[in-house]
């Protein structure tokens, strides 16, 4: 008999998809249209990438199960957000658009709590 084993996938990367999932909604419950999720290149990853009527924004998931170490909206750090600004560039490269461009933050924590952070950096 011939067996595949499939990879079963990390804890970690099914709650973060979880989390964009919940986020995705709550964005859209909010008014927001989707355009695109998990845009990856080299210089990173956009979760989501959404519009806010003319605004092209892009969205930072971040989930954190306890603030014990800071809150998920803390650890957008400086180089985080720098792979996301860079990441963009090649985004607004292959998808031209002359609507403003906003970065928000969605901060979810273990106890439910969606923070939405608009215009984070």
């Amino acid at each position: 008999m011939l067996f595949t084993k499939l990879k079963a996938k990390a804890a970690h990367l099914i709650r973060g998809e979880s989390s964009e999932e919940q986020a995705h909604k709550f964005l859209i419950d909010k008014g927001l249209k989707p355009v695109s999720r998990n845009f990856r290149c080299k210089q990173g990853e956009l979760d989501l990438i959404m519009t806010d009527r003319q605004t092209l924004v892009i969205i930072e998931v971040r989930f954190r199960k306890t603030d014990k170490y800071g809150s998920a909206a803390e650890s957008v750090t400086r180089a985080k957000q720098s792979r996301i600004i860079a990441a963009t560039h090649i985004y607004l490269a292959t998808h031209k658009t002359d609507s403003p461009v906003r970065f928000d933050v969605v901060a979810i924590s273990g106890n439910g709590n969606i923070d939405w952070i608009q215009n984070a950096f």
